[in-house]
């Protein structure tokens, strides 16, 4: 058997597992982070004078799943440490492995079809594949020197958000600018993701763990590292909706393929982080009584409106003149315009030599066959051609479009 075949189907089968487990472990992260960050916005102070005395800053009484939780905050550290003390990291470091090695197996590895578009940047892979890495280390050095000079003082927050928005404003431009764009969105994405477990990994669990070794010690426990956590903390959970949409993204071609490709991605990744900021904010409402905030999810939502509207294609226009009396084109022609379409865009990768994904589109019978799939990678999803390698028009792909309503009509 060739070995082409077979090393396709590996990495098929590798690319599968690693989805998967990378889904799983990034539900696990995101969801214990989302719980931890909704638990500290609705804790309230309590009113037992005994877990005062301990330290207790705020509890919370849940019911879950038949049984009753009570956790409890220490305002600083607790009198004594327990003996069985659970660390949340392993959560953020498999999903950055996990992901990491995806994006090495399905992008890295094949660089020259997902991480290069000739038409966007002519470059050899090699090239491409040491700045993408550079995208992920330069971010999180560039992120990490801005919290540590601008988050200082009462406007520190807000000059640090301000200085971050920037930041990834210009990447994402710069990563439209050089790759292709479903990568381009991929890599903004990932970029982000990592500086999230970079936090955890250099600054969260550090002083955490300099926390407990001053508390075994019997020292007194320096504050700033609580502070220092929590920082970062509430940064990864603005970063969260935004990494969602760049990982989601690569299944909507009218999103990367879009020619301000990079604005689409800067506006939706902003919808995401006001969409988290109401659900924020909406946890110290709920405690405090007050009502929702509800202009941060109108902000978020019109945000999104006003992409879907700018990306919206234009209406189809009709026919004037002499173009109104033509007879309409029958099946059979549509077909044979969408055949022609398909062996000049498609065929070339789909054929008995190489059938991508298993698909072969170098006869009628096997176009007829995958109709449908060709509709939606095509047409709706502009996903295919891969980063438009064989340059299909827009026209071409009205025509496929075309062809399969005629196909659906017929049935």
């Amino acid at each position: 058997m060739d070995v082409s075949p077979l090393l396709t189907y590996a990495l098929d089968w590798a690319n599968l597992l690693l989805r998967w487990a990378h889904v799983i472990v990034a539900i696990a992260w995101i969801g214990s982070s989302f719980y931890f960050v909704w638990l500290d916005n609705t804790l309230t102070r309590p009113t037992d004078k005994a877990l005062l005395d301990k330290g207790v800053g705020g509890e919370l009484w849940a019911v879950h799943g038949g049984g009753f939780y009570n956790p409890q905050k220490y305002q600083g550290a607790p009198p004594r440490l327990p003996e069985n003390l659970h660390w949340f990291y392993w959560e953020s470091y498999s999903t950055w492995l996990t992901g990491f090695a995806l994006f090495t197996v399905l992008y890295l590895f094949n660089a020259g079809t997902f991480l290069i578009d000739k038409s966007v940047h002519d470059w050899s892979p090699v090239a491409a594949i040491h700045t993408a890495l550079a995208f992920l280390a330069g971010f999180w050095l560039v992120y990490d020197l801005i919290c540590r000079t601008l988050g200082r003082g009462p406007k520190g927050d807000a000059l640090v958000g301000a200085a971050v928005f920037a930041v990834i404003v210009f990447a994402s431009w710069l990563a439209c600018q050089l790759f292709a764009g479903r990568a381009a969105f991929l890599l903004v994405g990932a970029m982000i993701a990592t500086t999230m477990s970079a936090n955890v990994f250099f600054w969260i669990i550090p002083g955490q763990r300099k926390v407990v070794a001053a508390m075994k010690a019997g020292q007194p426990v320096d504050p700033v590292h609580g502070l220092r956590g929590k920082q970062r903390s509430v940064h990864n959970t603005y970063f969260t909706l935004p990494v969602l949409f760049a990982m989601l993204s690569n299944h909507y071609g009218w999103a990367y393929s879009h020619p301000h490709n990079w604005l689409v991605l800067v506006l939706i990744m902003l919808a995401g982080a006001l969409i988290r900021q109401f659900f924020v904010a909406r946890h110290k409402t709920e405690v405090a009584g007050k009502p929702a905030p509800w202009g941060w999810a109108v902000a978020g939502v019109a945000v999104l409106l006003a992409v879907a509207v700018w990306l919206a294609p234009a209406p189809a226009a009709r026919p004037t003149g002499a173009e109104a009396g033509t007879a309409p084109v029958s099946k059979a022609v549509l077909f044979e315009q969408a055949q022609a379409v398909v062996a000049q865009r498609c065929a070339m990768c789909h054929n008995a030599q190489l059938a991508n994904k298993g698909v072969r589109l170098d006869s009628a019978e096997a176009i007829q066959g995958h109709a449908q799939a060709i509709y939606q990678q095509a047409v709706v999803l502009k996903a295919m051609p891969m980063n438009n390698a064989t340059q299909i028009t827009e026209d071409e792909r009205a025509l496929l479009g075309r062809w399969y309503q005629a196909t659906q009509q017929a049935n």
